[in-house]
């Protein structure tokens, strides 16, 4: 991983266009909340937190959260700190921790669909009695998998988002919002 210049870093962030304000954030996570409270509370889930974009995530979810459930992680990356994903890496994979579990899987965002359609068919291999997931952010694009989230916190457009958890670089995941690169920051 290159670190990023503070000049860049300025730059990247002036360039950026605010599409989502942090109150919008966090009343998705209110809505979030609402929903996995209604549908979960009877199912001691365990939540796998995707590392390391889901972290924040998950972070500012749980307290949400009003009933028994169990934490834990997966590691599956595709894009190792570039701007276009790659293959499906996993670096950890909770096979025995998902064995008879009712799984929530939350991750900060449904790009191409790739990684979460293969995280959720690798919990459904390792046993687990239900496998739903949970995304803050959804692009509005097309995709190669029919595969959909359960739970959508806010759609935004297709361009390369930061903030919230969402990195550009491996940068920007504190932004207080979801903001845009510009395009000529994302070649």
């Amino acid at each position: 991983m290159n670190k990023m210049t503070s000049d860049h870093y300025r730059g990247v962030l002036e360039r950026a266009d605010r599409l989502v304000s942090r109150d919008a954030v966090e009343a998705a996570f209110d809505r979030i909340a609402a929903e996995i409270n209604r549908d979960f509370a009877d199912k001691d889930p365990l939540v796998l937190c995707v590392v390391t974009g889901g972290i924040v995530t998950a972070g500012i979810l749980l307290p949400r959260l009003d009933f028994a459930l169990r934490l834990d992680y997966l590691h599956a990356t595709r894009y190792r700190g570039n701007t276009s994903g790659g293959s499906l890496e996993w670096r950890h994979r909770p096979s025995e921790a998902i064995r008879g579990e009712h799984v929530l899987v939350v991750d900060d965002i449904f790009d191409e669909g790739i990684t979460m359609a293969e995280i959720v068919a690798a919990c459904r291999e390792d046993g687990a009695a239900s496998v739903h997931s949970v995304v803050l952010v959804e692009k509005e694009r097309e995709r190669s998998t029919d595969y959909r989230p359960d739970i959508i916190g806010l759609q935004v457009p297709d361009r390369y988002v930061m903030g919230y958890g969402l990195d550009y670089k491996s940068y920007f995941r504190n932004m207080p919002g979801i903001y845009a690169a510009a395009d000529a920051d994302v070649r």
